[in-house]
């Protein structure tokens, strides 16, 4: 078993092998290093190139004797210039390799010219490997235009070689395939090396992508949580807070009349102060995370808490009848939270806008697939309510609108034929096949 998992692994767990080995570990910081400096200083490297090539393959061609041996068959008949002439070739095939890189093109221009005029001369050197390392620098950096006629002119120059060497009893074919499978492994090489920066570069960018693409999935998350968080909170205090102002109004015009009055109007005070106190905390454990104390606080209101709500608003003054058809008990938690916060903001605007002496009809009607809420006020005793107010929506009616949003749902606010003020939500409780899903 363990044999066939080995074997099943195949090439994979030996490429994971030699990744992980300390060796190719060091190598690649070895090579990060080099990088790093090479951006700093990219004279460095080309001077470092033509020194390695001069030392290498033109620094042997300045010594006399180094093309007499060999077998009689293969020594080959060529020109011996002077060392001057010799020198002014060499600097015309090594020098434009501290262009190689920023001037590909024009590199490989200048020493295949170098090159040709050097066997049309009849003169062969060892530092025409320079033309090999200006041709892989040309598939590595140049353009792939210019790549195309550079090897057919590599291609040319290379046949006239070939026809130089035949002297020697090389024949032509042979040399040829050798000098021409030396240009195709310098390409491939350049080409290969290429393909593997432009992988490289675009993993570095999707990686680079992903990030950001990661922060602003946070930074919208972040958002929308302080909106949630708003919405909440703006329900909470707005709706308790009026609710004493109005409470604490009317109790102390009732201490001068009816005493027993405003001791009912501080106690119901306190129950609202402690019901606000109550979602408060619910809400700040939520945002600190407090799992292990979720069972200290009260769970989020629904629709059966709806009851206590209108007991609140008439307690400070307004008269509120609430109806409710269908089965309420089959929704879920979030619709009849979003139906509680929706009642509780009509009735809260109700209460500062239209006042204590107004009457409220609050009605929940539920069937197969929709949730209608509705409510309508009386308006103020005096007169007609205002046809907005005048700052604009503000954050109630939008909150209200964004909760309903959430479920495919709309609310319509605006004068009602009586000259009060009406509020209409309707909730789509039919299933969403794509689960929520875009």
């Amino acid at each position: 078993m363990s044999e066939d998992h080995s074997a099943s692994a195949g090439p994979f767990a030996a490429t994971d092998a030699l990744s992980g080995h300390p060796l190719f570990a060091r190598l690649a910081r070895i090579g990060q290093r080099l990088r790093e400096a090479d951006r700093d200083h990219p004279w460095v490297l080309d001077a470092a190139v033509v020194a390695v090539v001069f030392l290498v393959f033109a620094l042997p061609d300045l010594f006399p004797g180094h093309g007499d041996g060999g077998p009689h068959e293969h020594r080959l008949s060529l020109v011996r210039l002077p060392l001057p002439a010799t020198l002014a070739l060499q600097a015309g095939l090594v020098l434009p390799l501290l262009w190689r890189r920023r001037r590909p093109t024009a590199a490989f221009a200048a020493i295949m010219a170098v090159f040709v005029l050097q066997w049309s001369l009849g003169v062969g050197l060892r530092a025409d490997a320079a033309l090999l390392v200006a041709l892989y620098s040309l598939a590595l950096h140049g353009r792939l235009r210019h790549l195309a006629w550079s090897c057919l002119v590599m291609v040319g120059a290379m046949a006239l070689v070939a026809v130089e060497v035949s002297g020697g009893g090389l024949p032509v074919g042979d040399a040829l395939f050798f000098l021409v499978s030396a240009a195709t492994a310098g390409v491939a090489l350049g080409i290969a090396v290429r393909i593997r920066r432009a992988q490289l570069a675009g993993l570095r960018e999707r990686a680079a992508r992903l990030e950001i693409e990661r922060d602003q999935r946070s930074r919208l998350a972040t958002a929308t949580e302080r909106t949630r968080v708003a919405r909440e909170m703006h329900d909470i205090i707005g709706h308790n807070l009026s609710v004493i102002v109005t409470l604490a109004d009317g109790g102390a015009y009732a201490a001068q009349t009816h005493p027993e009055r405003g001791r009912e109007a501080l106690q119901l005070i306190g129950e609202t102060s402690r019901q606000a106190l109550g979602e408060l905390r619910r809400m700040l454990g939520v945002l600190r995370d407090q799992a292990d104390q979720a069972a200290e606080f009260n769970p989020q209101p629904g629709i059966a808490d709806l009851d206590g709500l209108c007991a609140r608003i008439r307690a400070a003054g307004p008269q509120v009848v609430y109806t409710v058809s269908g089965d309420p008990d089959r929704l879920d938690r979030g619709v009849q939270l979003m139906a509680y916060r929706i009642v509780q903001e009509a009735l809260t605007n109700t209460l500062k806008h239209a006042g204590a002496d107004t009457r409220a009809h609050v009605t929940l009607t539920v069937d197969a697939t929709r949730l209608r809420v509705r409510v309508q006020d009386a308006g103020p005793p005096g007169g007609a309510r205002p046809p907005a107010r005048p700052d604009g929506e503000g954050h109630g009616l939008a909150g209200m609108r964004e909760r309903a949003a959430l479920y495919g749902g709309t609310v319509t606010a605006g004068p009602g034929p009586g000259g009060g003020w009406t509020v209409e939500a309707v909730l789509d409780l039919t299933p969403d096949p794509t689960g929520g899903h875009p």
